[in-house]
C-alpha cells in the first residue's frame, strides 16, 4: 500500500512539472509573437492587409449611407461689391436731389405693410450654406448640338451706331457680362444666362425687330457688351479668369431656355428685391402667370443696393410730380392707400389725388416702388428698399440661393412660378445659318 502511495506522488510531482513547463512554454510563445507582430509594425508603419481593406468598406460603407458628409470646396469665395457694370435697372436711375443732403427734422411718415411695421423687410426663413450641407447640385448637361446652333443675332451698337451680327450663345455671353456681376456665383450667372437667352428666343420668335437689327444692346431690350468691348472689360489673369467663368456658365446651359405651356417666357429680371419679387400685372397691368410675387429674402442679406435715400426740396417734388406750384410752399399730405402682394405701394394719395407706386418711382427716379418718407420744414426725404421694378428673377436674390447651395434650375423655377427649364425647339421663321 506505501509502495502505491509513493508511486502516486511521484506521478502527480511529474504530471504538476509537466504542466507548468507547457504553460511556460505557452507564455512564451505568445510574448514572442507580441514583440515580432510590434516589430513588424514599426518597420511597414502600415496596417495589415485584410484590417486595411475591413476599414476602406467601412468609410465607403459610411459615404455610401451618407454617415460622412463631403464639404462643397470648390464653392467660389464670396465678397460684395459694387456692380460695375450698369444693368438694365441701374442705367436712368440716377435720383433727383442729393442724397447726401441733411434730413429734415420728421413730422410724416409713410404707412407700411404689417410686416414692415414689426420691423421686418422679409420672411424669415432658415438656411444653410453650400459648405454645410455639401454640394448637391444637379449638373446641367446641354447636348453637343442644339436647335439654336447657327442662329445669328443682329445687335444694334448705339453708341457707335452699327449692326454686330454674333451667333446666339455669343450674344447670350455679351449680355451676361453686362447684366451681372462676374463675381457672383456661377449657379447664379447661369440663371442669368438662361434668361438672357430666353429673352432673345422668345424676341426672334416673335419676329421682334429694331431697325435692321433684331435688338439694341441697352436697357430698351437687354444690355450686351459687343465682342470689342469685351475684350478689353479685364486685363490680365482677372481677363482670362473671368472670360472663362463666363464660358462655364453659357456653354453650361446651351440652347436651354425658361418656357410655360411650351413656349419661351419673358424672363424677367431686375437687381435687387425688397424681399418679395413683383406680380406681372402690379408694375406692368399685364398678368403672366409664371410672373407671381414669392419671397426673395436673400436680397437684404447680402445686396449694397437694397436700401436708399434720396432728398427733395418741396418745390422739385411737387414740380416732378405734376402738382399745382401754388401748393409748392405748403407740406404735401400723403398716404398709401393700397399695397401689392409684393409689399411696394399700389397706390398713394398726395394732396387727394390718386398716383401709382410705379408712377411715383418714375417721376422722382426713386430706386424702387415701396419706399417711406419723411417731410420736414423745407423738403421732403425718401428712403425706397430694392431697386428695379421688381418682377422676375432678382439678381441678388439668385445669387444668394446659389451660395446656399442652389443649383441654377431651382433658382429660375424659384423665381418663374411653374415655369420649366427646356431646350429650345427650332425658331420659327428663322434661318438657321
Amino acid at each position: 500500500m506505501e509502495v502505491w502511495i509513493a508511486r502516486i506522488r511521484t506521478s502527480s510531482r511529474k504530471i504538476a512539472q509537466a504542466r507548468s513547463w507547457w504553460i511556460v512554454f505557452g507564455v512564451g510563445i505568445a510574448l514572442g509573437a507580441t514583440v515580432f507582430g510590434m516589430k513588424a509594425a514599426l518597420q511597414e508603419g502600415v496596417k495589415p492587409e485584410a484590417e486595411q481593406t475591413a476599414a476602406s468598406r467601412e468609410e465607403l460603407s459610411k459615404l455610401w449611407s451618407g454617415a460622412v458628409e463631403i464639404p462643397y470646396v470648390r464653392r467660389m469665395t464670396y465678397e460684395q461689391s459694387p456692380v460695375s457694370q450698369p444693368t438694365r435697372e441701374q442705367q436712368g436711375q440716377s435720383p433727383a436731389g442729393s442724397a447726401n443732403e441733411p434730413a429734415k427734422p420728421p413730422e410724416e411718415t409713410a404707412q407700411k405693410p404689417e410686416e414692415e411695421a414689426s420691423g421686418s423687410k422679409g420672411p424669415e426663413v432658415e438656411t444653410q450654406s453650400a459648405e454645410a450641407v455639401g454640394d448637391k447640385r444637379e449638373e446641367l448637361k446641354p447636348p453637343a448640338k442644339t436647335a439654336l446652333d447657327g442662329v445669328k443675332v443682329r445687335v444694334y451698337l448705339t453708341d457707335r451706331k452699327k449692326i454686330e451680327t454674333v451667333p446666339l450663345e455669343t450674344y447670350v455671353m455679351g449680355v451676361l457680362a453686362a447684366e451681372m456681376p462676374i463675381d457672383f456665383h456661377l449657379e447664379a450667372l447661369k440663371a442669368q444666362a438662361v434668361a438672357a437667352r430666353t429673352y432673345i428666343v422668345r424676341r426672334l420668335s416673335a419676329g421682334g425687330s429694331a431697325g435692321e437689327a433684331d435688338v439694341l444692346d441697352t436697357v430698351q431690350h437687354q444690355v450686351y457688351l459687343s465682342k470689342d468691348e469685351l475684350a478689353k472689360r479685364w486685363k490680365g489673369e482677372a481677363k482670362k479668369d473671368n472670360l472663362a467663368k463666363l464660358k462655364q456658365a453659357v456653354e453650361g446651359t446651351r440652347g436651354m431656355i425658361m418656357t410655360y405651356e411650351g413656349e419661351p417666357i419673358e424672363a424677367a429680371f431686375f437687381s435687387t428685391s425688397n424681399g418679395y419679387t413683383e406680380n406681372s400685372e402690379d408694375y406692368w397691368e399685364q398678368p403672366l402667370p409664371y410672373l407671381r410675387s414669392v419671397a426673395s429674402p436673400w436680397d437684404q442679406e447680402i445686396s449694397p443696393r437694397y436700401e436708399a435715400e434720396v432728398s427733395f426740396t418741396l418745390a422739385k417734388f411737387y414740380r416732378a410730380m405734376g402738382l399745382s406750384g401754388k401748393q409748392a410752399g405748403s407740406k404735401p399730405s400723403m398716404k398709401v392707400t393700397k399695397w401689392t402682394d409684393g409689399k411696394r405701394i399700389a397706390e398713394v394719395k398726395i394732396n387727394g389725388k390718386t398716383f401709382s407706386g410705379r408712377e411715383v418711382r418714375e417721376s422722382l427716379g426713386l430706386a424702387s416702388s415701396h419706399f417711406s418718407w419723411k417731410i420736414g420744414k423745407d423738403g421732403i426725404v425718401f428712403t425706397t428698399y430694392g431697386l428695379g421694378h421688381g418682377v422676375g428673377m432678382s439678381q441678388w436674390g439668385a445669387n444668394g440661393m446659389a451660395r446656399e447651395g442652389k443649383p441654377a434650375r431651382e433658382i429660375l423655377e424659384h423665381y418663374y412660378s411653374g415655369a420649366k427649364l427646356e431646350q429650345a425647339s427650332k425658331i420659327p421663321n428663322r434661318t438657321n445659318s
